[in-house]
């Protein structure tokens, strides 16, 4: 990757709708050799895709909570806890750590009482569960904005 692939990464990131004609002027190339790089960019799998950020205030998921979970540390419990994860559509990010907590959730309802019924019904019945423990965000103090690419 060259300095030029990294600043198209970096307009994308910043913009993801800009027109190709747009971003090959922003990085200083033509129409379709920009065109080729970001193609290129998109095979070699360093463009993944591209997405809306949404309000989760308009699509009634402001009510976020970050949690942490202990599950039993066998490959059959862990593997089992990971695909249930995935039919869970209000956990919108989930990490697997090293050391405790084994697991990090994000998750996004509508309000207390709809996480307090997630918690109940869904996460403290996964299979393997020990422990979760929960931290209501306040306020998101930095949004995410993208990797930073070098320059």
């Amino acid at each position: 990757m060259d300095r030029i692939d990294a600043h198209i990464l970096r307009e994308l990131q910043d913009d993801g709708r800009l027109t190709n004609l747009e971003l090959a002027q922003r990085v200083g190339l033509s129409a379709s050799a920009c065109m080729r790089r970001v193609r290129q960019l998109e095979q070699d799998g360093v463009i993944q895709g591209y997405r809306a950020v949404i309000d989760p205030d308009a699509v009634g998921r402001g009510f976020e909570v970050l949690v942490s979970i202990e599950v039993r540390r066998d490959r059959e419990t862990v593997e089992a806890f990971e695909a249930a994860l995935q039919d869970i559509p209000d956990v919108i990010e989930a990490y697997r750590l090293f050391g405790s907590p084994g697991c990090l959730l994000r998750i996004a309802v509508a309000d207390l009482a709809a996480y307090e019924r997630l918690w109940i019904e869904r996460l403290t019945s996964l299979t393997g569960v020990t422990e979760v423990n929960s931290q209501i965000i306040m306020k998101r103090v930095k949004e995410p904005r993208g990797l930073p690419v070098p320059r």
